[in-house]
C-alpha cells in the first residue's frame, strides 16, 4: 500500500482505491461512505506523488452538483493546479468528447441530442405524417426505436421483428 501524506486520511478500503496506479479506477461504494473524498485524495496523490498533470485526469460523475463539489474539493487540496483537472458528468464528458472528435465517425459538427420532450414532438410530427398513424403514439415507436439502438438491430432488422 503507498505510503502518503495525502492517503493517511483514508481508511484502508479508500486508501486502496486513492492509491491505484494502472489504469483506471472505479470507485462505487454507498451513500456516505467516502467516494468523494476517496477521488479527491486520489487525483491529489497523483499530482503530488506521481507527476501526473492535471490535464491528464478525468473525474467523471452522475450530476452537476457532484461535479462542482469535486471540483471545489480538489482545489481545497491540492491548490489552483486543480482548475485543469477534467471533472465532469457522465454525459458532458461524453458530449465534450463527441464534439471534439464526432467528425472522426462521421458525426456532423452541427449535430443535436434531444430530450425526452423534444424526441416525443418529433416522432408526433413525423407520425403525423404518415396516413393512417396520426393517432399512433410516439412513446411506443420512441420505445420501438430504443429496443432496436440497444440490440444495435439495423432498419432491416427491425422490419423483420
Amino acid at each position: 500500500m503507498a505510503d502518503s501524506p495525502l492517503l493517511d486520511v483514508l481508511n484502508d478500503e479508500q486508501r486502496a482505491a486513492a492509491a491505484h496506479l494502472t489504469g483506471p479506477a472505479l470507485v462505487l461504494a454507498g451513500a456516505g461512505s467516502g467516494k468523494t473524498r476517496t477521488v479527491v485524495h486520489r487525483i491529489a496523490h497523483l499530482m503530488a506523488e506521481h507527476e501526473v498533470y492535471p490535464q491528464q485526469i478525468l473525474a467523471v460523475t452522475f450530476t452537476n452538483k457532484a461535479a462542482g463539489e469535486l471540483r471545489e474539493r480538489v482545489e481545497a487540496l491540492v491548490g489552483p493546479a486543480a482548475r485543469d483537472v477534467w471533472v465532469s458528468t457522465f454525459h458532458s464528458a461524453c458530449l465534450r468528447i463527441l464534439r471534439m472528435y464526432g467528425g472522426e465517425i462521421g458525426l456532423a459538427s452541427g449535430f443535436a441530442i434531444y430530450d425526452d420532450g423534444d424526441q416525443l414532438d418529433l416522432l408526433k410530427e413525423l407520425l403525423g405524417t404518415v396516413i393512417g398513424l396520426k393517432d399512433a403514439n410516439p412513446r411506443v415507436l420512441r420505445s420501438v426505436i430504443d429496443r432496436a439502438k440497444s440490440n444495435l438491430w439495423t432498419p432491416e432488422l427491425l422490419a423483420q421483428e
